[in-house]
């Protein structure tokens, strides 16, 4: 009799070990199951919401995908278009001045927009160096800027050795074009107009990349947090709970549904 009853209490404390050990087993699998979906959409947006059978994960998905062929397009466009007023800028404009680089920054490209000619990097003809004066051109622009900032009359000369004008020279010096540089659109007005052109496409294609780049973010974040939110509440109330975002210009709405 004391060996039946010392058999059914083993029997009893083993089957309530196992079943600890299972509730344990569901417990963990749970918590990871909270943190692997979000972090899963967190990579790829859409694949969390596709682990748990929520068919909402395609739309993340397919928005990625959308995503990335445009930014994709976007970038090729910028590209072409920056190497087509690249080319221009070499072959028409600077090819008078026998050009040895072909590229530079994007800061120089922009002042050949504004300026129809680079102007002389030294206008003088003996030995001693004389700023570009004709303020039309970028480097006359640059020595009549150097000169209202530095003289106190920009259009009268200090003596030539004292320190306004050498200050004046040496920021003419930093900032103006050299002769490796000079350009000039003269006579190829329609050639400039290409070339604007192509800066204005080329500028807004990569603007509108990095846009894409937000959004892809975005598309990253939200699907992640909806995976994470919806993850939790199904843990706490044992029934699946799903999250509604909607984003529109001006309108946010975040809905979330909990069946019973």
């Amino acid at each position: 009799m004391i060996v039946l009853i010392l058999m059914a209490c083993a029997a009893h404390a083993i089957r309530a070990q196992t079943a600890d050990s299972a509730t344990a087993a569901k417990d963990s699998l749970l918590r990871a199951s909270i943190f692997l979906r979000p972090l899963a959409s967190l990579l790829v947006p859409g694949t969390g919401q596709l682990l748990a059978h929520q068919d909402r994960g395609a739309v993340y998905l397919a928005a990625e995908v959308y995503l990335v062929s445009r930014f994709v397009q976007l970038d090729r466009e910028a590209v072409r278009e920056a190497n087509r007023f690249k080319e221009l800028a070499f072959d028409i404009a600077r090819r008078p001045y026998l050009p040895t680089q072909r590229d530079t920054i994007f800061e120089y490209f922009e002042q050949m927009e504004r300026f129809p000619e680079s102007g002389r990097y030294d206008a003088g003809s003996g030995s001693g160096f004389v700023p570009e004066s004709d303020p039309r051109t970028y480097n006359g622009a640059v020595w009549l800027l150097a000169r209202r900032t530095y003289w106190e009359d920009p259009y009268v000369p200090p003596d030539p050795a004292s320190k306004p004008y050498q200050n004046a020279l040496q920021f003419y010096w930093d900032h103006a074009i050299g002769p490796s540089f000079q350009w000039s659109w003269r006579d190829h007005s329609l050639e400039h107009e290409v070339f604007k052109e192509s800066i204005r496409r080329s500028d807004d294609a990569f603007r509108r990349a990095q846009n894409e780049v937000g959004l892809l973010l975005a598309n990253h974040i939200v699907s992640a947090v909806d995976a994470l939110i919806s993850a939790r509440l199904a843990a706490v109330s044992g029934r699946d709970a799903t999250m509604h975002s909607t984003i529109a210009p001006g309108f946010a709405q975040v809905r979330f549904t909990l069946p019973f």
